[in-house]
Order: structure tokens, then sequence, then C-alpha cells
């Protein structure tokens, strides 16, 4: 029982990226205000990032600068953050272009509630 515990507590980044994963999807699937939904694609969004950085972590590993002493160092990969950034930017352009869609629906259907506007659009439909 104590080395899962140990376990745990060396793997905690891992555990709170499989936890922020869950509620974002679970309040994705759950709500049906599109704002919500948006709030649960950031926070599963921010699931993945803490899981890649968290793979790029070395214990006791310092930054990636070339020494020129010769010794033998441990280095951190930089590789997972750089590419973070990346996501980074696309997810807060996915962000930005869901909230100017919301923005639209709104003014289309006069709500963001994805039940009334599935409603509206059946009573279009109909009559």
């Amino acid at each position: 029982m104590v080395e899962f515990i140990k376990s745990i507590i060396d793997n905690i980044n891992y555990v709170a990226s499989v936890a922020l994963f869950v509620i974002g999807l679970y309040t994705v699937l759950t709500h049906s205000n599109l704002l919500k939904k948006v709030i649960g694609l950031n926070i599963m969004e921010t699931a993945i990032f803490l899981f890649f950085v968290s793979i790029g972590y070395v214990n006791e590993g310092r930054s990636p600068i070339i020494n020129l002493g010769g010794d033998k160092m441990l280095y951190i990969n930089p590789l997972p953050s750089a590419i973070i950034l990346t996501g980074i930017v696309v997810a807060v352009s996915i962000t930005a272009y869901s909230l100017s869609l919301i923005i639209k629906i709104h003014e289309a259907y006069g709500t963001i509630d994805l039940n009334e506007i599935m409603e509206i659009k059946g009573e279009k439909s109909n009559g």
C-alpha cells in the first residue's frame, strides 16, 4: 500500500492531467450551454499541455545548454515544451473562433443553449 501511494505521489502530474481531462470531457458531454462546452474544451487542452510538459521533465535535470566543461549532466528534454507553445497558439485560436461562432449563433437563434437551438431548428424545418 505504501508503495502504491509513493507511486501516485511520484506521478502526480500524470494523475492531475488525467483528472483534468476527465473533468473537461464530462463538461463537454453533459452541458448544453455552448460557453460551458468551450470551457470544457479549454480544460481538456490544459490537461494535454500538462501531460506533455510532464513527459519532458527529468528529476534533477538542467536546462539543455551546452556545458563546455565536459561534465556529464542530465538534461531536460526541450522538445515537448516547444511543441506545447504551438499547441497553446492553436488552442487560443480555436477558442477565439468558437466564441465568435457562439456570438453568431446567439444573434441567429437568440440563445446559446444547444437544446433550445435544436428545438428552434425543428420548428423551422416543420413549419
